[in-house]
């Protein structure tokens, strides 16, 4: 079935198993968000300002969940231009990713998939989401060191959050979209669109890749 959707493996495997997880609306649009450029705008000489408004969309958990906020609301908004222009977010991205969003639920339909959402009410409603993201990207996992930076699972690469997160703390584990390289300018490597996560959820939704005894849950 995953060959049926035109992504990543990752992202077909967590859209997939969405439909386990009541979250397949969520995690529909959170993948249609993932395939475009990134859509925040951050211009020189409005900065500060763009950063204020940024935060309006952030989420406790993570960059996925604002992303899913940031699409929600230009959908409320009317899918305008000058929303757009108001909130300092790219407005092609949000309609490519309109465009991405439709070609994927009619794919959906066409496969008779069931389309899930938990009731948003619930305490369950982002923590099936969280768990639908773990069985895409279990494979792009960091650990919070003593140190104070990130090791890599899949590489022991020395990371930081990228500075474009929304997390405003540091979680013990985090999955991440992209490993962003250093540069002369950072020094650093970085991991951004991050996610907190639970270690517990690495074991039971990847327990090919990761070993019970290595994990304090």
């Amino acid at each position: 079935m995953m060959a049926e959707f035109p992504l990543d493996p990752q992202l077909s495997k967590m859209l997939i198993a969405s439909v386990d997880h009541n979250c397949t609306e969520e995690i529909l649009i959170i993948t249609a968000m993932l395939t475009v450029p990134q859509c925040f705008v951050r211009p020189d000489e409005a900065m500060e300002a763009a950063d204020d408004t940024n935060k309006r969309f952030a989420h406790v958990h993570g960059d996925h969940l604002m992303l899913l906020n940031v699409f929600n609301a230009f959908k409320q908004a009317g899918e305008t231009l000058q929303w757009c222009q108001d909130n300092f977010v790219q407005y092609q991205s949000l309609k490519s990713a309109n465009n991405i969003h439709k070609q994927l639920s009619g794919i959906m339909n066409r496969l008779s998939m069931k389309r899930t959402s938990t009731d948003c009410s619930s305490k369950d409603y982002y923590v099936n989401i969280r768990k639908a993201l773990v069985t895409g990207f279990f494979m792009q996992v960091a650990h919070l060191e003593k140190s104070g930076h990130y090791l890599t699972v899949k590489d022991n690469q020395v990371v930081q959050l990228h500075p474009s997160t929304c997390l405003d703390h540091k979680p013990e584990w985090v999955l991440y979209n992209e490993f962003v390289l250093n540069t002369e300018k950072t020094k650093e490597n970085h991991i951004r669109t991050i996610t907190d996560i639970k270690p517990e959820w690495l074991v039971q939704y990847a327990d090919q890749y990761y070993d019970l005894s290595k994990f304090t849950v």
